[in-house]
């Protein structure tokens, strides 16, 4: 028997001068499950297909594109910061009239949702941390030089553009992965089609700039995890360049019930691994929702 197919819309909705275009799965329960999920550099919401396909029949599962990304369209003179790009997610929340769900953070997700679950607390039903940094000790020799650059450093934009190149966003699904023909090349081609589009490299130089201003809220987001303690499913691409596995059981101090399964792939672990990751979020949210 075919699994049922799920139904996906395709909408955007203006949140303070941005059209944030998001995508949706309708499920046929009106009680389903919601599962944001925030997707990370330097992709969109499309990163997100598969995972729908896979649950959308039975969750409500929502993917927006952040401003700077994907089909989401910001005015010029737009501030391209991690609170802002928060600023538009909790816009973006309000305005579908969400007042729960399991959030998803991937990569640049996880600061613009931790800083969403700071705010709202009582929105938060559970989190599925994926690849997405709270903790320093988790950050790579790599990334730490990419995000210690400033617009002073000697040399910044240049370095910037050579990771916003298409081999530099190949490489960015490609490292770490042990079998590359599992990933389609359509994903890096279209990241590179929107990060080509006029402004978008300054706004991604933007916000490789201003992450260093997460920094300083780590010890703020670890001290949320362990007051508010939220159901926590994290699995993490164990080969990240970025993003290492330490990252992922640094959680485990402050949330020492969270679920950790390390997988032995790269960066975009769902690109890989979708048959295993998909039953866990679809069992954790069964369980996170009660």
């Amino acid at each position: 028997m075919l699994a049922p197919t799920p139904r996906i819309a395709h909408r955007h909705l203006d949140v303070d001068g941005v059209r944030v275009f998001y995508r949706e799965s309708l499920p046929d329960r009106p009680d389903a499950p919601v599962l944001l999920l925030l997707h990370g550099f330097p992709s969109g919401s499309h990163q997100f297909r598969g995972l729908i396909d896979a649950l959308g029949s039975h969750y409500r599962l929502i993917a927006p594109d952040h401003a700077g990304f994907g089909h989401t369209r910001a005015p010029d003179g737009f501030t391209y910061t991690f609170d802002r790009l928060a600023d538009i997610t909790e816009g973006f929340v309000r305005g579908l009239g969400l007042d729960r769900f399991v959030m998803y953070v991937f990569d640049f997700g996880a600061p613009i949702g931790l800083r969403v679950a700071e705010r709202h607390p009582e929105w938060i039903a559970g989190l599925v941390v994926q690849n997405g940094n709270a903790y320093e000790e988790g950050l790579s020799d790599m990334a730490r030089g990419l995000i210690g650059l400033t617009p002073e450093t000697p040399g910044a934009d240049a370095t910037i553009d050579g990771v916003l190149t298409l081999d530099g966003t190949r490489s960015q699904y490609e490292t770490g992965v042990a079998d590359p023909s599992l990933i389609a090349p359509d994903n890096w081609t279209l990241d590179q089609h929107f990060l080509d589009l006029p402004g978008r490299k300054d706004a991604q130089r933007s916000l490789i700039f201003d992450y260093r201003s997460n920094f300083a809220r780590y010890g703020d987001w670890q001290a949320w995890l362990r007051r508010h303690t939220p159901p926590t499913l994290i699995t993490w691409g164990r080969n990240d360049p970025f993003f290492t596995e330490p990252g992922a059981r640094a959680y485990l101090r402050d949330l020492p019930d969270a679920e950790l399964h390390l997988l032995d792939t790269g960066h975009f672990a769902l690109e890989t691994h979708l048959p295993e990751v998909a039953p866990l979020i679809a069992d954790f949210l069964d369980r996170a929702w009660k």
